[in-house]
């Protein structure tokens, strides 16, 4: 009966946060769009979550998709390492040096990882990170780190 698992488990946790969201909301005054109160952004994003949830598991049912592949212990527990590298070095060596770690360490979690894309997106993304956290919004984040003499 149902034709893509996928869709139906991403449905379902879709469904799940954005009820979180709402019951979460309901305690706070909801206000209006011109005057938003507390409510308003859990309330409305949480409908949109569980409105999207639900046309997910309806789709589940209806379009065949490709089966679930295997579970990936290794990309999981790369992505992880990225991560806490990234916390560990964004205060201590900067932005310019732990973005790039946090991308080229994830991507090499994936079994499609090739050098060459992956270090354009660690550049693309690293620049764009600094021009918009660092210099637009003024985020006190080194672009390079008292390790560097920054």
């Amino acid at each position: 009966m149902i034709r893509s698992d996928k869709d139906l488990w991403a449905g379902l946790i879709y469904v799940f946060f954005g009820s979180i969201a709402i019951i979460v909301g309901r305690d706070y005054p909801m206000g209006t769009a011109f005057k938003m109160g507390p409510a308003y952004f859990p309330n409305i994003l949480g409908a949109l979550l569980m409105f999207i949830g639900v046309i997910s598991v309806v789709r589940s049912f209806v379009l065949p998709a490709a089966p679930i592949g295997a579970f990936s212990l290794g990309g999981v527990a790369l992505v992880s390492v990225s991560i806490f590298v990234f916390g560990f070095l964004v205060r201590r060596a900067g932005l310019a040096i732990a973005l790039p770690l946090l991308v080229v360490i994830s991507a090499h979690g994936s079994a499609k990882f090739r050098w060459g894309p992956t270090l354009a997106i660690a550049v693309g993304l690293t620049v764009f990170c600094t021009l918009v956290f660092v210099k637009g919004l003024g985020i006190p984040l080194p672009v390079l780190g008292p390790w560097f003499g920054g």
